[in-house]
């Protein structure tokens, strides 16, 4: 038995201030996301504010010192954020364009479901051969970098203040500083990807004459390849026992304590799980009247199936890179749901429910690798399946408080006119009619997305290429190539803490910014 002191995650003053923190976290996010389509992350932001409560002199805050109470506080604020601008805002905001206010809060509540499934999944999946705890995982280790780092001081803590300036600054300039970071942590394979089709997505015109691929199909249809082998991938990661390439420096660590038997059974009852979700989800707004048997049937089977799907890709990119590709994961089952026919209402929820599922699930994974190597990377096994069961708990609690601020505070924001853009795309694509050529399209350009990830392995580089295609953001690509022929020079121990530094100022100051620019 473990002696190390174990801390609920529902300690009064761990709750008192994480719902504070989250109420105000899930806010915030949802009016940068109306505004700008993106939230911020959290997780460093929320890490961040803890040590700076923790320093407070007053005996309730220094109970905070304890890393632990740092990571379950800021576990709460960054799910809450989450669940509240990129599920609960991004979903009614849906059926708001459409017209249907009478499905505002099913449409919540479906949100609800999916987050919540997908923390829950995680949290028994975390740890297995497709999402080991010894991966990148970068913003995981960003925040258990800072947060470390935070509490030793010293060399450690000026590493750290110095890469906060410079990623603050850099961001005042333009520069990307949160991909340099992230390029010294994650998988170079994955990053390099990720720039190159960025890369080629911003400059498309320049480089191929005029041609501009966002106009075109290419990304979706190299998405739903890259997507489909990466699936094969991990199915064949289970069933042969090959796991997931993690990092270097772990050295003495027991392999994954989810076994293949356990991780097998999840994923196959997640899908069970999920299609519950929908059934319910159905029922309480009513969409099975708008079909058949037959293709009421189809979506429930297809809202399990993509589900899974999201969960697992955006999961393994995030993983991998640190970058979650969900509304463009997303957006490729909505194109399948407008293949099958799917009426427009039925499709908006399904849409709605499974955008649910990637970010969470991400944040959730972020959350769970940042606690592992607070708590000592595995190595005391009671002590962190404990901790790690506490972080689920509170990313619950989480997401209940960013989805009820979600229905409150997102229709002020709505009738205000600040919607979500991915919601105004969601509600006018969901008419849309599928044509031949789009079929086409996407059959011919999923041939190279799935060659790039067959023979790339587990380092998603087709599915990371695919997703730095479906991103408009050269500037980004540059950074990380440029960050990654830097770390093959210099190696990754200079920039051990600094990266994180690095990104936790980039996202500081564009939170900071986004803030002023949303409310003045």
């Amino acid at each position: 038995m473990s002696k190390r002191t174990r801390i609920s995650a529902l300690e009064p003053k761990i709750l008192g201030l994480g719902i504070v923190l989250s109420v105000l976290s899930a806010a915030i996010c949802m009016q940068i996301m109306g505004q700008f389509g993106a939230a911020p992350n959290t997780s460093l932001i929320g890490a961040v504010l803890v040590m700076i409560v923790a320093r407070i002199p007053l005996a309730v805050a220094k109970s905070f010192r304890h890393l632990e109470r740092q990571n379950y506080v800021l576990s709460i604020a960054s799910a809450a954020g989450f669940a509240a601008a990129n599920c609960g805002f991004v979903a009614v905001a849906i059926v708001f364009m459409m017209g249907r206010y009478d499905l505002i809060v099913p449409m919540a509540f479906g949100a609800l479901i999916g987050s919540m499934l997908s923390i829950y999944i995680m949290g028994r999946l975390f740890d297995s051969k497709i999402f080991p705890a010894t991966a990148a995982w970068p913003m995981g280790k960003a925040v258990a970098s800072t947060i470390t780092a935070g509490d030793e001081g010293g060399k450690k803590g000026f590493q750290l203040l110095s890469g906060l300036v410079v990623g603050a600054v850099a961001g005042f300039f333009g520069i990307p500083a949160a991909g340099v970071g992230i390029a010294f942590i994650a998988n170079m394979g994955s990053m390099a990807a990720l720039g190159i089709g960025m890369i080629l997505r911003g400059h498309s015109v320049r480089i191929f004459r005029g041609f501009d691929i966002g106009d075109s199909n290419i990304a979706q249809g190299a998405m739903i390849g890259a997507g489909i082998i990466a699936l094969i991938q991990i199915i064949f990661t289970i069933t042969k026992g090959k796991g997931t390439s993690g990092d270097k420096n772990t050295e003495g660590i027991d392999g994954p304590a989810v076994s293949d038997a356990s991780t097998k059974s999840t994923l196959f009852s997640s899908a069970w799980l999920f299609m519950v979700g929908a059934v319910v989800l159905a029922l309480v707004t009513g969409i099975f009247s708008d079909m058949g048997l037959l293709q009421a049937v189809l979506w429930v089977a297809f809202a399990g199936f993509a589900s899974v799907i999201v969960m697992v890709l955006v999961g393994t990119a995030a993983m991998h890179s640190g970058w979650a590709p969900a509304f463009a994961v997303v957006t490729i089952c909505l194109t399948i749901g407008l293949i099958m026919s799917f009426p427009p209402v039925p499709l908006a929820v399904l849409v709605g429910y499974i955008g649910s599922v990637g970010l969470p699930l991400n944040d959730t994974g972020v959350g769970l690798k940042a606690g592992w190597l607070i708590r000592g990377q595995g190595k005391d096994k009671e002590y962190e399946a404990y901790g790690r069961k506490q972080q689920v708990i509170i990313k619950q609690v989480g997401a209940v408080v960013g989805i009820l601020v979600a229905v409150t505070f997102g229709m002020i924001l709505i009738r205000g006119g600040i919607i979500p853009p991915m919601s105004r795309f969601y509600a006018y694509t969901v008419l849309e009619v599928v044509s031949p050529a789009l079929i086409r399209d996407l059959a011919i350009w999923a041939i190279p997305g799935a060659v790039l990830q067959a023979i790339f392995g587990n380092k998603s580089v087709g599915l990371m290429l695919a997703t730095g295609l479906l991103v408009n953001n050269p500037i980004f690509g540059i950074a990380v190539l440029a960050a990654i022929a830097l770390r093959l020079v210099v190696g990754t121990k200079y920039m051990e803490i600094r990266a994180p530094g690095l990104i936790a100022g980039d996202g500081l100051y564009g939170f900071g910014l986004n803030i002023f620019r949303a409310f003045f």
